[in-house]
């Protein structure tokens, strides 16, 4: 599963999540530092990514456009960035069941 983590996610979060999502990226690590949402987008369609954000901006896209990418979406106001790896983790077959589904292109996580 390559999950490709939005610019509003630290980039901490990857070596966090390597061991359980191997393929994780950051927007940073691939030159797309304050890119447009839409530039990121076919990134991660073009190379199998699931991106991961805060922004509702990618929900809306994803609600428009289809997928891929699928999207998962992070709920979760100011809060730790081993929070959110305790929630991406925690939810890992909720994951896996987004990645397997040819219908379901977006996950919401609280």
């Amino acid at each position: 599963m390559k999950l490709l983590l939005d610019e509003n996610l630290s980039f901490r979060l990857v070596r966090v999540l390597q061991p359980y999502f191997p393929d994780t990226k950051h927007v940073k690590e691939i030159g797309l530092s304050g890119a447009e949402d839409l530039i990121i987008w076919d990134y991660a369609r073009s190379h199998g990514f699931t991106i991961v954000s805060k922004d509702a901006d990618f929900h809306q896209m994803v609600l428009l456009k289809g997928g891929p990418p699928k999207v998962i979406w992070i709920q979760q106001g100011n809060c730790t960035t081993d929070s959110i790896a305790e929630l991406i983790v925690g939810n890992r077959s909720a994951l896996q069941s987004l990645m397997e589904s040819e219908e379901t292109v977006f996950l919401a996580l609280r």
